[in-house]
């Protein structure tokens, strides 16, 4: 399971991503997907970011942050729940860039109601009769708790008016592991690791010329074991209003509407809209894979709210000057 927002989950893309744009930021993302298929597969996901300065550090700067992912999949509500706290650290390089690299660690646990699912012995000739045992023998272990930890980098650049909350260009791209050595991951085989999860991606916006308006092109590579995702799309930002520097009575508002598409997977129409410190996204997979005859290109609903916390919707943290960047 995962959700189709990669640019509105940025912690769980990678920690590195942890306070390089806001001082303090919380995302709240929700996804309901594959209903037509049987029981509807749950993904919850919730992020918290709090930058650390000191007059020490000058220019630089540390992120503490703390995330919590929930899965529930399918009729024998596979679950799963994975919070993490991590830290980041922000090395301004000159006016425009950032390098940061970041660490998290927690806990990850799995649980399965068996009770929910049926076999094949348990087909009396006619139909199914629950009260024929399953004939599974090892179906023992319900649950299992371990450690997780994953780490990676990011670079940061902005170029930007000053005076307004749009940037000329603006991208973060880097590198990120999850699941370092995960001790176990079978119910059944208990020497079953989970395979480390590899994630790359370029998030970006690019100011068009002669006017407030955008594109934000987004790519993102996730390779876990033999598995693979390819994730490409871009949204056309329409600024609606942007923001009085000096007297901050006008707030900076923007739509954005577009499409991503997953490889082999889903095409998602996408449409996200942000007034000062709001922003929210709502997207929908339509299923095009070899999934399509069960689900007649039924995929699913995801909805983001993001909320900063501190004003100034955008502040650059780091730099020499406190406008926004974007």
């Amino acid at each position: 399971m995962h959700f189709s927002m990669f640019s509105e989950m940025p912690v769980t893309l990678n920690p590195a991503l942890s306070g390089v744009t806001f001082k303090q930021r919380s995302i709240v993302n929700y996804k309901n997907q594959w209903s037509s298929v049987g029981d509807k597969y749950e993904t919850y996901g919730f992020s918290y970011e709090q930058t650390i300065s000191h007059k020490r550090l000058k220019d630089n700067y540390f992120s503490a942050f703390a995330n919590i992912y929930k899965d529930a999949a399918g009729n024998a509500k596979l679950n799963t729940l994975n919070p993490n706290l991590g830290l980041a650290y922000i090395q301004k390089l000159n006016r425009n860039m950032k390098l940061s690299a970041g660490l998290q660690g927690g806990m990850y646990y799995r649980s399965i109601d068996y009770d929910k699912l049926t076999w094949g012995e348990q087909f009396n000739g006619f139909s199914y009769d629950p009260n024929l045992a399953s004939g599974e023998q090892n179906l023992r272990n319900t649950s299992l708790t371990t450690y997780d930890i994953g780490s990676g980098i990011n670079f940061n650049f902005v170029d930007n008016d000053n005076f307004s909350k749009s940037s000329k260009v603006r991208f973060d791209i880097g590198v990120s592991a999850y699941h370092f050595g995960l001790a176990k991951n079978s119910f059944i085989v208990m020497d079953e690791k989970l395979q480390t999860k590899y994630c790359a991606y370029l998030n970006g916006e690019i100011n068009i010329p002669k006017s407030k308006n955008a594109l934000v092109p987004t790519f993102v590579y996730v390779k876990q074991g033999p598995q693979s995702l390819y994730l490409i799309g871009t949204l056309f930002k329409m600024q609606l209003g942007d923001f009085s520097t000096y007297t901050g009575m006008k707030k900076t508002s923007s739509v954005s509407v577009g499409t991503y598409y997953r490889y082999n997977d889903a095409i998602i129409p996408s449409v996200v809209y942000q007034f000062d410190n709001y922003m929210l996204g709502i997207c929908y997979d339509v299923n095009v894979s070899g999934l399509t005859p069960a689900t007649n290109r039924n995929g699913g609903i995801e909805v983001m709210l993001r909320y900063n916390v501190l004003p100034g919707y955008g502040t650059n943290q780091g730099r020499s000057d406190t406008r926004s960047s974007y």
